[in-house]
């Protein structure tokens, strides 16, 4: 009989197959950054599942945590991302005016 719990780790087991893809195929850094924060987070819940909870405790604390501000940290620094998107726009040209 399937119960409760094995659903859920089914759903988690997808979940985590599919955050795993998302950021190997992801064209925008930020958002690879935070699906493998999530992939982080719900990888702490198997292991939690999986009645290790020291490594669940770890993974959250490590792979999401330390992880995720060092990467953001990281790529902030290779200006990967931008820190004011207002500091990088081009002014706006008005019409009938020439700019010389």
């Amino acid at each position: 009989m399937v119960t409760l719990v094995t659903i859920l780790r089914v759903l988690l087991l997808l979940s985590l197959v599919i955050c795993a893809i998302a950021t190997a195929l992801s064209k925008k850094v930020m958002t690879a950054l935070i699906i493998f924060t999530a992939y982080s987070l719900i990888m702490s819940v198997l292991w939690f599942l999986l009645r290790s909870p020291d490594l669940a405790i770890t993974e959250a604390a490590v792979g999401a945590g330390v992880d995720g501000i060092l990467l953001f940290l990281t790529l902030r620094k290779l200006h990967l991302i931008d820190k004011d998107p207002e500091e990088h726009a081009e002014p706006i040209a008005e019409e009938g005016h020439d700019e010389k």
